[in-house]
């Protein structure tokens, strides 16, 4: 007799609790073999394809295009043929493929354990929701695993594998442990069914009382979506519920209790949201400061072309300004570094992991080069157009966007021709480059029309002081202008 599974969404690694439904590969009815990509999903990081550790028959989706889900939400159930191992619970598989995601295995789970029932009394519709979400393909399964009917949506009669019996339209009930959740947040007392540390603070900036919100994800879950919906509807403020009445009109400022209603609403999630992240955070921790030279970039263009033109792949400009940030970092180390506060330890790196900024349709993303201390020209021309490619097709990995050392950020090619990077936090520098643009500039002794570019260099002043940044800035200059000063660190 056929098993039903569910596949929860997994943990797909860096510390995301959360990722965004982009496209479905699968329909309900479609038979998946182990392994098979089923979902694409969005995270804060990158694009990511689930594979299913099961086989069979697909009976049931949860969630539509655009749903953002928690890590550990159902993704999908599938009904397999006899099972190999013994079942687990919430009606996993003994088995499973052995491929993995980040801390997500399919290998033998523990065994089954007896689960809650849930009282006898009924329980309101806040207390129960669906775990899927209305709309195509969206259903519920039965413990039999029977067929999903015509509209996606499995019998309403029976018991979920592994989990607690349905109420008469289908919808999971709670489980009594969470019902007392939920009952005890309703009352003012007892936790909030909260997973998402990111939740948590969206709320809290937004004055948005989490204990008066009803959540729409699994058994009652706050989802990120239903604190954006709350902030949008002009949910009540925590703040204004027990405020004291002023002693006298001009004692506080006047708040309107009208939301506003004009302009359009971006939600900040995905990667805009993780970019806003970041950025505010480096903004909050690190004492940045900038500095910035004009350089004769004539010489460097010209090395350049006889390099090119020599014959070998094409050398990019983006590969020689990164051979010599490189060769800058080894003579100067405190740039190459971060700040460990809890030990209130400066830590400098060993290896330079180069990012560089990416202008991409889903926002601005920095791809990671490994290594990039140990690649030549070629080798460094050959990863950045890699890396570039995968980002504009939004198939970058989590590992090729993070942990990155120094970022080198040409801004050059929007047209301008200086800025003052902000940090890509937890790194201690980065260097901007302008446009390379005719300009006038004294060159031995004349006037003349020279090749002129703008480096800006922002730096965490609590791993060095003004003299090491603007020493390591005058290298990098110096190299631009007579890039034979590179051979000396070769």
């Amino acid at each position: 007799m056929a098993q039903v599974l569910e596949f929860k969404l997994p943990d797909l690694g860096e510390g995301l609790t959360e990722a965004e439904i982009v496209r479905w590969l699968v329909e309900v009815g479609d038979v998946v073999a182990v392994d098979q990509p089923v979902v694409e999903v969005e995270t804060a990081k990158a694009m990511v394809e689930v594979p299913c550790p099961y086989g069979g028959v697909v009976t049931a989706r949860f969630g539509e295009e655009g749903t953002e889900l928690p890590v550990g939400a159902p993704l999908l159930t599938v009904a397999v043929g006899e099972p190999s191992g013994p079942p687990a619970e919430d009606g996993a598989d003994g088995s499973g493929s052995g491929n993995v995601l980040v801390g997500y295995g399919t290998g033998a789970p523990p065994a089954r354990r007896r689960r809650v029932r849930p009282p006898t009394a009924p329980l309101t519709p806040a207390a129960s929701p669906a775990y899927a979400a209305p709309g195509r393909g969206a259903g519920v399964v039965d413990g039999t695993g029977g067929v999903p009917g015509a509209d996606g949506t499995a019998r309403a009669d029976g018991v979920r594998a592994g989990g607690g019996p349905r109420s008469a339209d289908g919808v999971a009930v709670a489980s009594g442990a969470r019902a007392a959740a939920v009952a005890g947040r309703a009352s003012g007392d007892g936790p909030v069914p909260v997973i998402s540390p990111l939740v948590r603070r969206l709320a809290r900036d937004n004055g948005v009382d989490l204990r008066r919100l009803p959540g729409s994800g699994p058994e009652g879950l706050i989802l990120r979506a239903d604190v954006e919906n709350a902030i949008e509807r002009g949910a009540t403020r925590t703040e204004t519920a027990s405020a004291p009445v002023p002693s006298s009109p001009s004692a506080v400022p006047v708040a309107s209790s009208a939301p506003v209603t004009d302009g359009t609403r971006v939600p900040l999630k995905g990667v805009r949201g993780a970019v806003a992240d970041k950025l505010s955070r480096s903004r909050r921790e690190i004492p940045d400061a900038t500095c910035w030279v004009d350089a004769d970039a004539t010489e460097l263009m010209r090395a350049r072309a006889a390099m090119n033109a020599a014959g070998g792949p094409k050398i990019s400009l983006l590969a020689l300004l990164a051979r010599i940030c490189t060769a800058a970092l080894v003579r100067h180390p405190e740039l190459n570094s971060r700040v460990d506060l809890e030990a209130r330890e400066i830590v400098r790196l060993d290896h330079v992991h180069l990012g560089f900024a990416a202008q991409t349709e889903r926002g601005l993303v920095v791809p990671v080069v490994r290594d990039a201390h140990a690649r030549d020209a070629e080798s460094l021309t050959a990863e950045f157009a890699r890396l570039t490619e995968a980002a504009r097709a939004g198939t970058l990995t989590p590992g090729e966007l993070t942990g990155g050392t120094f970022t080198l950020n040409n801004y050059g090619v929007f047209g301008v021709d200086g800025s003052t990077p902000i940090i890509n936090h937890p790194e201690a520098a980065m260097l901007g480059v302008g446009r390379i643009v005719p300009k006038p500039w004294v060159h031995e002794g004349e006037l003349a029309v020279r090749q002129v570019v703008q480096l800006s260099l922002t730096f965490d002043h609590r791993v060095c002081d003004g003299g090491t940044a603007g020493g390591f800035l005058r290298y990098v200059a110096d190299c631009v202008e007579q890039p034979a000063v590179l051979l000396r660190t070769v």
